[in-house]
């Protein structure tokens, strides 16, 4: 039976705000790098279909839009919307988020929507054809190993997509969809390689308890083949990533003590430890040094832009990308943590060593910089800890050659103790103080009821993975308020404060897909953009 990928049929979206238009710096197109498209999907190609799913996390969906910049892209969303990542308002002309920074126009009839949509689809189908090469009942270990770590990268993606799109209460939206039908429970349709065309073109939204049933079996398909395959680089997923997938999939489910056992499982099984202050500032290798980590996107040689990657938008210190300071040829766009958030780091906490300590702060000169130039240019606030590869501040096809992080030991550690605190406040308490004297040797917290605990562990948590896209998925599923309004350095316009969950946490899916999909037409989310007008 002839099968279809539907996700994605649609023409594209007109309607595009003035913040999706692409600057007017020199862009330079990366010329390499393996994609679904080039190798068919037969069981000759499962190698190069599965390893080539890394490549997808740094894949461009379109050249055209600069924040279109594949999985790194949505990391820099959640972060805006979670309200720890900001920006220098100096570089605001040429700010490529604007949609989200501004909360404007990224609703369901936007392009800003299809790429949140479809590059996630389009990662789906990657994986999916990776599965599909792969007999997992007559193949060899290797083949068999290979699709375990096919099963991982899907429901990777789709507990991110589940968790993104799934409606939870606000304060500004209700559970009903633009066309009035109740929404509540509803995640995203499940695309598998074996859906066919007919069944694609009327695929509903999966309930979350559904959802919840197709990760957690492909989570133990990749458990029962992983352990096969006999590649070691932290591109591929291994059983660590696997259990830390099982503790990122209860946390989502609310269930505490699975997610408590699995990230201890994941740290047991891991070969990965917590960075340590030297490791973590290290102005060559930086902090985003894959080796250390359990689960890394990696950029190479020949498969990287000046402007459309990871670095150019979150390594401060070059001269070439949207990131680096206007006075030495970048753009200005300076990736910051909002001084409200600084300020409430203790200052012998090594993390704050990551970001540029205002002058008269007793931090100010104690930074490192790849270029003491560059470092004398960057403003207050604004992040070191993603440096340029080598520390190559002028070489974009060197200094972009760098990688961005999935999955890190850190965070199994405080899943740990939140899941730990949400049973037994005490428990989760001393989790998070042993862990956080690798961080401050002086930490100590007064905190003592349940609340106040957890709400402590997720702030460090968010410390700890600043820029790295999690701390979304821990405010929506607290029903966190998040408050944009005391940071100098998040421009008026930008300086939300919402009063529990926000409504943009709730993505909404492309309108196209309701116009090829009947079973997600008029069960969409309501808009999420443009509802905390400034």
């Amino acid at each position: 039976m002839k099968k279809i990928f539907i996700y994605g049929l649609s023409m594209l979206m007109v309607l595009v705000s003035s913040f999706t238009l692409s600057s007017c710096i020199d862009e330079t197109l990366p010329t390499s790098g393996v994609t679904d498209e080039q190798v068919p999907p037969t069981e000759e190609s499962a190698e190069a279909l599965v390893m080539g799913l890394n490549n997808q996390f740094s894949k461009i969906w379109t050249s055209s839009y600069h924040w279109s910049i594949g999985y790194a892209g949505l990391m820099i969303i959640r972060d805006i919307q979670s309200g720890e990542l900001a920006f220098s308002p100096n570089g605001y002309q040429y700010n490529q988020w604007g949609n989200w920074y501004y909360d404007l126009y990224w609703g369901r009839e936007y392009l800003t929507a299809q790429f949140m949509w479809q590059y996630q689809t389009g990662f789906v189908l990657a994986a999916n054809n990776a599965i599909a090469a792969v007999d997992t009942i007559s193949g060899t270990d290797s083949e068999k190993g290979l699709a375990g770590a096919a099963f991982a990268y899907r429901a990777l993606i789709y507990l991110d997509m589940a968790r993104e799109y799934e409606f939870l209460e606000n304060d500004k939206t209700k559970p009903i969809s633009p066309e009035g039908n109740d929404i509540s429970g509803l995640t995203v349709p499940i695309v598998t390689e074996k859906t066919t065309e007919q069944q694609a073109r009327n695929n509903p939204r999966a309930k979350k308890k559904d959802m919840f049933n197709f990760i957690l079996s492909d989570l133990q398909a990749a458990e029962k083949f992983v352990p096969l395959l006999k590649i070691s680089s932290t591109s591929v997923p291994k059983i660590d990533c696997v259990y830390g997938l099982y503790a990122r999939l209860y946390m989502w489910m609310e269930n505490y003590p699975m997610a408590e056992k699995y990230a201890r499982m994941a740290i047991d099984a891991s070969t990965s430890q917590p960075m340590t202050k030297e490791e973590a500032l290290n102005i060559t290798t930086g902090f985003n040094d894959a080796t250390k980590w359990m689960w890394g996107a990696t950029y190479s040689r020949g498969n990287v832009s000046n402007l459309m990657n990871w670095a150019a938008f979150m390594t401060s210190e070059n001269t070439y990308g949207y990131s680096g300071p206007l006075s030495m040829g970048g753009a200005g766009v300076l990736p910051q943590i909002p001084s409200a958030t600084y300020n409430k780091m203790s200052n012998t906490d090594w993390r704050k060593l990551m970001f540029k300590a205002p002058e008269g702060s007793s931090l100010y000169g104690k930074n490192t910089y790849c270029d003491a130039e560059i470092g004398e240019a960057l403003e207050d606030y604004t992040s070191t800890k993603f440096r340029p590869a080598g520390g190559n501040v002028s070489d974009y096809t060197a200094g972009n050659v760098t990688a961005f992080p999935i999955m890190r030991i850190e965070e199994m550690y405080f899943i740990e103790a939140e899941a730990a605190a949400h049973q037994d406040a005490e428990r989760g308490k001393k989790l998070l103080e042993t862990f956080m004297l690798s961080r401050d040797t002086k930490y100590s917290f007064k905190g003592t009821s349940q609340d106040q605990i957890i709400e402590e562990i997720v702030f460090q948590k968010q410390i700890e993975l600043w820029g790295e896209g999690q701390s979304f998925f821990d405010i929506k599923r607290l029903g966190y308020a998040v408050d944009k309004t005391t940071s100098v350095n998040i421009e008026s316009r930008a300086q939300f404060k919402t009063t529990s969950r926000p409504a943009w946490m709730n993505w909404a899916i492309v309108r196209s897909e309701e116009t090829n999909n009947a079973g997600v037409r008029y069960y969409n989310n309501p808009d999420p953009a443009n509802n905390y007008a400034k």
